[in-house]
């Protein structure tokens, strides 16, 4: 079944939900406290993007609007001079698989080039195998890792992604 979702910037009122999603997202010792999750939201160089369940045409009869209720993902994302930072992408168990994250990251990729950056990093659990599968998909490539990174003791892979280089599945991901 298709998810309508729309992307749009992150509102204060989002907060909570946006935690709560988080915390369902990674496990209970490397999920950010809400100290944590604030502080990247609220850095000056950071912008966050939610997608946000529509409701359709069926539920509503003429009118589209959005569901206040209905976050199923969100993008952290710092924009640096150069080199972007996607600080975390959660997508809510049952949207997986229907293009949210894809939506979310393209936005984000094409926010960061607008800012004139022209790479973009992130980092990944080593035998987090959906989110690795997922980053190469959209033309990401492990860069590095990094030994005992999560709080858990497991190990990060660093991956990168040049934003100015066209990519066939840039333009499949539309």
């Amino acid at each position: 079944m298709q998810v309508e979702f729309t992307v749009r910037d992150y509102r204060p009122e989002d907060f909570l939900t946006l935690w709560t999603i988080d915390q369902g997202c990674f496990a209970p010792e490397i999920a950010y406290s809400q100290f944590e999750l604030r502080r990247y939201i609220r850095w000056a160089t950071s912008f966050t993007l939610v997608a946000e369940r529509r409701i359709t045409a069926e539920a509503v009869p003429n009118v589209v609007a959005i569901d206040s209720s209905g976050i199923i993902g969100f993008v952290v994302v710092n924009c640096g001079k150069t080199a972007g930072h996607i600080i975390t992408i959660d997508v809510r168990a049952e949207a997986r698989g229907k293009r949210v994250g894809s939506a979310l990251l393209n936005n984000a990729e094409d926010r960061l080039r607008s800012s004139g950056c022209r790479s973009v990093r992130l980092e990944t659990a080593v035998d987090n195998v959906a989110a690795i599968a997922f980053y190469k998909k959209h033309g990401y490539a492990v860069v590095n890792a990094m030994p005992r990174y999560y709080s858990n003791g497991v190990d990060a892979l660093v991956l990168e992604k040049d934003l100015h280089s066209p990519l066939l599945s840039d333009n499949l991901q539309k």
